[in-house]
């Protein structure tokens, strides 16, 4: 018999991953018994729900189990809150879109669910096979998703792109763990940096072509430019609930492990800050530049989303607890304002025949005065126009830039975000001044996707009045980190 507590094995630490796991298997269950066709839903948020008071409790416990697999710390428990909460979102999104498409099936729910659960095992350990094992248990259901809407060539493109380049991005990242464990003979980031100055002067070949394979691997996660060439096409093919959950659960995962691996494992590496310093500024550039002429909302989110990761790329760059404390911040308000402003897309696109086309929007302010009101927050907020919380966020990244000696990488953040202000305006101008060429198709409100529109509004605005209790829990977040 093994004696299971000595050899550190405890399923409390995985509490979170367990009950999504176990809401997924149940809707797979009865899912489609007759009767309990409506069922799903509230499992998936019972599980959701579950998964987050979990998550909760675990604050403030700093410990490790399964052999060093797992890593318990706030760190990574900010991270599973942030994505139980995205996913429960994302989840009441759906509901009403799902069905108003004639796509809503039980599978739906479980893949969510087990796409958060490997977003879970990214954030929650410090291994390098173990984020690659969660890596993939959140990218397979993910292209699934992409391509949900079976009858739809759009989602179906989408769903094909996104797993070639994922499965591309994955061969990348499993070479480079290879490559980082001939060098240092262990995956774990911990036995790493107490042995980095022996392994990079015995094998620093080998340790610096794993790490930039790692780097490219997570790259495509993230949408880092030059591996975003798959975004715009995958946002705009897969369905909207998707699409929102594809712009911020994936790639606060993404960069949960980024932060670990390169400023926790590798940060003694003095290329790599030059390295991200140069993707901050591509990705922003390039992001920001794009969007700027596209006529489909959810394509122009897109590009939107890449420029982000730009401004998040600077956190990697400069490093410091500071630098990783703003960037957690951001990724929290991101996700606030960006779920809300794909909420209203979702709305839209629920109208019998419409897309997430600009067109779409003329009329809105007149028929649904408080909708476009909100839009037009959610829009400012991205912009990163003050009290929103987007300008809170933008500033503490760009403070502390400037405070780590980082000034033109700061100014050059702050010169995109002005080139960001035109298409985010954009949609302010089309919903407020320009007349529809038809009659304007009525919205039909519906309580789960309206619960978004609400708590994101608020917590867009009311954390803008109050960033400083927001900001104190990114930097409890970091205590036990570095």
């Amino acid at each position: 018999m093994i004696d299971y507590t000595s050899a550190g094995i405890d399923f409390g630490l995985i509490a979170s991953e367990i009950s999504l796991l176990a809401a997924a298997f149940i809707i797979l269950l009865v899912g489609y018994l007759k009767g309990m066709e409506k069922t799903p839903p509230i499992i998936a948020f019972l599980g959701l729900v579950t998964a987050l008071i979990f998550s909760i409790n675990q604050w403030g416990e700093n410990s490790q189990g399964f052999f060093g697999m797992v890593s318990c710390d706030n760190f990574g428990v900010a991270f599973k809150i942030i994505f139980s909460s995205t996913s429960l979102l994302v989840m009441l999104l759906a509901v009403r879109f799902m069905n108003a498409k004639g796509i809503n099936k039980p599978e739906f729910y479980s893949l969510l669910l087990i796409s958060t659960m490997g977003m879970m095992v990214m954030a929650n350990t410090t291994d390098l096979v173990v984020m690659f094992l969660g890596l993939e248990i959140m990218s397979i259901p993910l292209y699934v998703l992409a391509g949900f809407a079976r009858r739809s060539l759009e989602s179906n493109e989408a769903g094909i792109k996104y797993f070639i380049m994922g499965a591309f991005a994955s061969a990348f990242l499993l070479m480079g763990i290879a490559f980082i464990y001939g060098a240092s003979s262990t995956t774990e980031l911990r036995r790493i940096i107490t042995d980095f100055s022996f392994i990079e002067s015995q094998h620093g070949a080998y340790l610096y072509a794993g790490v930039v394979m790692v780097l490219i691997g997570f790259g495509f996660k993230v949408a880092a430019v030059p591996f975003h060439s798959w975004v715009p096409d995958v946002y705009q093919g897969a369905p909207t609930p998707v699409t929102a959950f594809f712009s911020v659960g994936p790639k606060a995962a993404g960069f949960a492990v980024l932060i670990r691996i390169f400023i926790f494992g590798f940060s003694g590496m003095e290329i790599i800050s030059e390295i991200f310093w140069v993707l901050a500024v591509l990705t922003m550039t390039v992001g920001n530049v794009f969007a700027l002429k596209q006529t489909n909302i959810k394509r122009m989110l897109a590009y939107s989303s890449i420029a982000h990761a730009g401004y998040l790329l600077i956190a990697l760059a400069v490093g410091g607890q500071e630098a990783v404390s703003a960037a957690i911040f951001y990724i929290i308000a991101y996700t606030i304002f960006n779920l809300g402003g794909f909420a209203i897309v979702t709305l839209l696109e629920t109208r019998s025949g419409c897309k997430s086309n600009f067109s779409e929007l003329p009329g809105l302010a007149k028929a649904n005065p408080y909708l476009s009101a909100v839009l037009a927050l959610f829009m400012f907020a991205l912009s990163g126009f003050p009290p929103t919380l987007g300008f809170f966020g933008k500033f503490y990244l760009f403070s502390a830039a400037i405070e780590a000696n980082f000034i033109w990488l700061a100014v050059i953040g702050v010169m995109n975000s002005f080139i960001s202000v035109y298409y985010y305006l954009r949609v302010i101008k089309a919903s407020y001044f320009e007349e529809p060429e038809t009659t304007f198709i009525p919205i039909t409100y519906t309580p789960s996707i309206m619960m978004v529109v609400v708590i994101t509004a608020i917590g867009t605005l009311g954390l803008g009045f109050f960033p400083q209790q927001l900001l104190e829990f990114t930097k409890a977040a970091i205590i036990s980190f570095l």
